[in-house]
């Protein structure tokens, strides 16, 4: 049976944080891929300074070039809330192939039972939690936890630094930035290379 790997999450924006959790899953647990899956509409948390069209593009981008990590864009497709439980309901259906480990944050882990249907949902997939610094999960559902390398890195600074056109180098690929600084997202500015191109495009 292909056992694949699921990340969802706004990725508003992507970083290297996400391309962590992803390879430290996919190795740890043996998985054939993980899938990335930005949410539509997140159920506890707003979205703003980037679309789902966006989101999605920026998502493809920064897993560009790594044969084992595919973007899912089933969520996006559907539209409305993004509840777990109904998104792997739907693609249990559609792939009964399929074993599904669902990708958490082990500052997540503890929330865990709050979660839409959650008593029917941990029977249709298995989690994998990802220890996160400064978080001691203590797990009462089943939660596969799995070490990994810490770094302190969340959408909400990147976009902070971005606002302020502060460096983000080296915490997202370098192609999320080029498409962040082209469409300015997040209140981001062209970075000075681009716009010297540009002027000098306008003097010729």
């Amino acid at each position: 049976m292909r056992k694949v790997g699921i990340l969802g999450g706004t990725f508003n924006p992507p970083h290297l944080g996400h391309l962590i959790m992803a390879n430290e899953a996919l190795h740890a647990m043996d998985l054939d891929e993980v899938r990335f899956m930005p949410n539509f509409i997140a159920p506890h948390k707003e979205v703003s300074g980037a679309d789902a069209g966006q989101r999605l593009e920026m998502t493809r981008l920064a897993i560009s070039g790594s044969a084992q990590f595919q973007v899912e864009d089933f969520e996006i497709k559907h539209g409305g809330v993004s509840y777990t439980f109904d998104t792997m309901a739907r693609m249990i259906e559609k792939e009964p192939g399929t074993e599904f480990y669902f990708i958490i944050g082990g500052d997540m882990v503890d929330g865990l039972g709050s979660w839409y249907r959650i008593d029917e949902l941990i029977k249709m997939v298995r989690f994998i939690g990802i220890k996160r610094p400064g978080y001691e999960s203590s797990p009462e559902l089943p939660v596969a936890m799995i070490d990994s390398p810490e770094i302190h890195l969340s959408s909400s600074m990147l976009r902070n630094r971005l606002a302020k056109n502060q460096t983000v180098a080296f915490l997202v690929p370098e192609k999320v930035e080029a498409y962040i600084r082209k469409e300015q997202l997040y209140g981001s500015k062209r970075n000075a290379s681009e716009s010297e191109e540009s002027t000098s495009r306008k003097t010729l």
